[in-house]
């Protein structure tokens, strides 16, 4: 009987501690995952060199990376870098590829479908002005391409997805810091 008491008394001891360690344990792994995470999460954005995209960096260059989900700007003196998250096309079909620049920056856009989007969205209304619900956000860069724009965006939910018809997406706080950076004449390459 004093056998199988120590036997209790020694599973209690080892399960308590077990118990209490635990918490240590799951935190740990805990911390090992965000690393895990954070690896994914930084080895998903590309940083490309601007040099494998533009001859130069006049008037500043922006590379939109539609595989990493990124958006990446460099000032004309090279003073300044940024690499953003983005939103991009849904599909290949609504992605164009190549070479644009910046022709107009607007603060508080409005919004009209394109023909194609009102097909496939006929509920939608036929313009959308300026605000907190305008799928263009708070800023946008307006590119030589018609329809196709940088732009914020309300939603948080389409950063990092296929979500747009055709537009590159940030998050509202980080298409104001690059609408302040880039300027009419910007060079742009979505790749």
């Amino acid at each position: 009987m004093k056998k199988s008491q120590t036997s209790r008394r020694q599973f209690l001891a080892t399960a308590t501690a077990g118990v209490i360690g635990l918490p240590a344990i799951v935190r740990a792994n805990e911390d090992d995952l965000e690393d895990i995470a954070a690896t994914r999460n930084i080895s998903a954005f590309r940083a490309e060199p601007w040099q494998n995209h533009f001859k130069n960096l006049k008037n500043g260059a922006i590379l939109c990376d539609i595989d990493s989900r990124s958006v990446q700007f460099w000032s004309e003196d090279e003073s300044v870098y940024k690499l953003y998250p983005s939103s991009v096309p849904l599909s290949e079909d609504l992605t164009r590829r190549g070479y644009t620049k910046v022709v107009r920056k607007v603060v508080g856009p409005s919004w009209r479908p394109t023909p194609a989007m009102k097909r496939r969205n006929p509920e939608w209304p036929d313009y959308w002005p300026p605000g907190p619900d305008n799928p263009l956000g708070t800023h946008a860069l307006y590119l030589s391409w018609q329809y196709y724009r940088v732009h914020g965006t309300g939603d948080t939910r389409k950063i990092g997805r296929r979500s747009s018809n055709g537009c590159i997406g940030l998050y509202n706080e980080h298409i104001a810091d690059l609408f302040a950076l880039a300027k009419v004449g910007t060079q742009v390459k979505l790749f």
